[in-house]
């Protein structure tokens, strides 16, 4: 077992779970490669590796650098992850409801729901400042709490 390992890197598990990712995704590719818009979904998806790979990765790479560069003292509390996941879950908002905010689809979404997207922009602000405020509170409660 140290030998497989040392040679492989992981424990034998992480290569089970990663072949069993590869498998579900043959078998996604194999049940969408006679889908008409298998090739526009191929290209949405290289360029969201590119996009990702090229241009976001550095862009959150510098700011998690510049946070820990700033982070303070070992031994006090850390605003590092208090930053971090009120940050993440507000990315993956607007990731989710950015066409929606841009305009993008308003036709659709007004058939399917029968209301207008005007007011995604002012709640997806509403939502990252309610967590990022919830955030810096938890921290001022920690802070408070160590001393």
């Amino acid at each position: 077992m140290a030998d497989f390992r040392r040679g492989y890197g992981a424990a034998p598990w992480h290569l089970l779970l990663l072949l069993g990712c590869f498998a579900v995704t043959g078998w996604i590719v194999l049940r969408l490669s006679g889908e008409p818009a298998a090739v526009r979904m191929l290209l949405w998806f290289l360029g969201a590796v590119i996009a990702h790979d090229l241009v976001l990765f550095p862009v959150y790479a510098l700011a998690d650098r510049t946070l820990r560069a700033g982070a303070g003292r070992r031994g006090t509390p850390s605003a590092l992850n208090h930053v971090r996941l009120p940050a993440l879950a507000a990315g993956l908002l607007l990731l989710v409801y950015l066409p929606s905010i841009l305009g993008l689809g308003d036709g659709t979404y007004t058939a399917a729901t029968g209301l207008t997207p005007r007011p995604l922009l002012a709640r997806w602000l509403a939502v990252s400042g309610g967590l990022f405020a919830v955030s810096a509170a938890l921290y001022a409660l920690r802070r408070w709490r160590h001393r």
